[in-house]
C-alpha cells in the first residue's frame, strides 16, 4: 500500500494531478480546497511531496489515490469518510473549506456551513455532526500556516535548509535531501528553517 509519494507535478486536472515519481507518474486525486492552491501555487515540474490515502474494495477494485500535505488533514478525511453514505471521491469533492474549518464547525454543530459543502444536504450535515462530533477537537486547532497557502514557503526553506547542509556543513546533496525528507515525513507542520533544522538534528541524534 502507498502511504507517501514525492516527486515532480507533472498535471494538473480539475479534481487530480499526475505526479512523477521515479519515471512512474501517479494518479492523484486531490481535496477540493487543497486544488485551489495547487491551481494557485503549483507549476510543472515543481517539487510536490504528499500523504496518500490508498483506497480499494470490491466494489471499487481500481486503486484510488488522494493526496493531503499532512498527516493530520489526511486522519480528518479518514474520519469524514467513516460517515454513512459519505465515500472516498465524495468527500473530495465535499472539501472545499480547510480542514480546520469543517472540524470547527462540525464541534460546534454548525450546519449551516456544512450544507454548503458540496453534495452536503440537511441530513448529510446531521449526520456528519452526529458520527464525528467529539472525535475531531484536535483538527479544529491545526494553525492556518498548515492548512493554509504554505507551498511555495516550503520549497523555499526547503532549499534553503538543503545549501546549509551542503555548502556549510560538509553533507552530500542525496544525504541533505534524505535527511529533509525523513524531517519533513517526521513533522508535515515544519513551517520555516529553523524548524526544519531542529528536526534534522533530531533525527540524527536518534
Amino acid at each position: 500500500m502507498i502511504s507517501y509519494l514525492e516527486g515532480k507535478l507533472k498535471k494538473i486536472y480539475d479534481d487530480r494531478i499526475i505526479l512523477q515519481v521515479g519515471g512512474v507518474g501517479y494518479d492523484i486525486y486531490i481535496p477540493a480546497y487543497m486544488m485551489g492552491e495547487i491551481k494557485k501555487t503549483g507549476r510543472i515540474e515543481h517539487e510536490l511531496g504528499l500523504h496518500i490515502f490508498f483506497h480499494q474494495t470490491e466494489r471499487q477494485p481500481k486503486p484510488v489515490l488522494i493526496g493531503f500535505k499532512n498527516e493530520l488533514d489526511k486522519e480528518f478525511f479518514e474520519l469524514f469518510i467513516s460517515v454513512e453514505d459519505i465515500g472516498p471521491l465524495m468527500a473530495i469533492k465535499a472539501m472545499v473549506r480547510p480542514v480546520r474549518e469543517l472540524a470547527r464547525a462540525i464541534e460546534e454543530k454548525d450546519t449551516k456551513l456544512l450544507k454548503q459543502l458540496k453534495g452536503i444536504g440537511e441530513r448529510k450535515a446531521e449526520k456528519i455532526v452526529a458520527s464525528l462530533k467529539g472525535k475531531v477537537a484536535k483538527y479544529a486547532l491545526i494553525p492556518s500556516d498548515i492548512s493554509g497557502d504554505t507551498w511555495e514557503i516550503k520549497e523555499d526553506f526547503k532549499k534553503e535548509v538543503e545549501n546549509v547542509l551542503i555548502n556549510q556543513l560538509g553533507h552530500k546533496q542525496f544525504e541533505a535531501r534524505k535527511m529533509i525528507g525523513e524531517a519533513l515525513k517526521r513533522n508535515p507542520a515544519i513551517s520555516s528553517a529553523e524548524e526544519l533544522f531542529e528536526e534534522v538534528y533530531r533525527g540524527q541524534r536518534r
